[in-house]
């Protein structure tokens, strides 16, 4: 696993120790429909995976892990933030906030000041 993937999880060295037939099974998952190279390149599973991520409200650690992948498979910063905003209609504002704020630590995009004040609620 660590091998193919090139990383590790927490929860990966667990379940290694405790369940390796369920890790297995579900690497096997991975493997063919993340890692393996089918019709979609790397590039699209990673933006795919990205807004997935986002949608679910996963860790933010977890978004940027995909984020920096996608980016080193040749995404743009304008299309991982693009694809991040398709979140937006079917997950709404907060779930979209969580994949933006990994993205902008990611990117180290920044904002403009407003002329009022910045509401912090």
């Amino acid at each position: 696993m660590a091998r193919k993937r090139g990383y590790v999880l927490d929860y990966h060295k667990v379940m290694a120790a405790q369940d390796y037939e369920v890790l297995q099974a579900a690497n096997g998952i991975v493997d063919a429909a993340y890692l393996k190279q089918r019709t979609l390149d790397r590039k699209t599973k990673e933006l795919i995976f990205t807004v997935s991520l986002t949608v679910m409200r996963a860790s933010k650690g977890h978004i940027k892990a995909h984020i920096n992948a996608a980016l080193e498979a040749g995404a743009t910063e304008e299309e991982v933030l693009e694809a991040i905003e398709i979140s937006i209609p079917e997950a709404g504002i907060v779930a979209f906030q969580q994949g933006f704020d990994a993205w902008r630590e990611v990117t180290g995009a920044e904002g403009i000041e407003p002329s009022v004040e910045v509401f912090e609620g």
